[in-house]
């Protein structure tokens, strides 16, 4: 029991000092600043995965076509992209040439999605793949998961000793969201099928 006579200046009150809060919220502030910092990390990683997985889920696509009628799905607008020169996927060349693999590719060859039960369809596109997203609408081009165009080109099958394009059949990339609007397209970064 406290005798009554003792001061209260000689008890110890439990309490924070200032310094030690400083200290505690500092703490916080670079923990948050970690975890913060390896978010954008994450979803770009994410993105990435997605990406390879839809190239590689269109490429087989692309390889029942070639066994059902004989060639890779190729017109005039897939010809024409060049994908060693061609680096911003916000060029229209890089859209019509997205649209053609669309239409021929999901059987939607008249982009108008109300007749897609009649046709046949090598790739099931999801919404979230497609621009605009709304199934009201006519397609676009095809999206990647960065938001922009995927690449598709049949440049090399049309010239094949010709310097463009890579594959001998198909190309078909993601730029990875780098957005490169130069003659000389930064690939590093290219999600790709060569």
């Amino acid at each position: 029991m406290r005798d009554p006579s003792t001061s209260l200046g000689t008890t110890k009150a439990a309490a924070f000092t200032l310094i030690e809060l400083l200290v505690v919220i500092a703490i916080i502030i670079i923990l948050a600043g970690l975890i913060l910092s390896t978010v954008g990390y994450v979803q770009k990683k994410g993105a990435r995965s997605r990406a390879e997985a839809e190239i590689a889920a269109i490429s087989a696509a692309l390889e029942s076509y070639k066994t059902d009628n004989g060639i890779y799905p190729s017109d005039s607008n897939t010809n024409a992209l060049k994908p060693n020169s061609m680096g911003d996927p916000n060029q229209e060349t890089y859209q019509v040439a997205s649209l053609s693999l669309y239409k021929m590719i999901s059987g939607d060859a008249d982009n108008d999605s109300s007749r897609l039960a009649e046709m046949k369809s090598y790739f099931p596109f999801k919404p979230n793949q497609l621009y605009p997203q709304t199934q009201n609408s006519a397609v676009t081009y095809i999206r990647d998961p960065f938001g922009y165009c995927y690449g598709y080109s049949t440049v090399k099958s049309s010239a094949p000793n010709g310097t463009d394009g890579y594959n001998p059949t198909f190309d078909l990339w993601s730029t990875g969201g780098n957005v490169d609007s130069t003659a000389s397209p930064n690939q590093a970064q290219w999600i790709k099928n060569w």
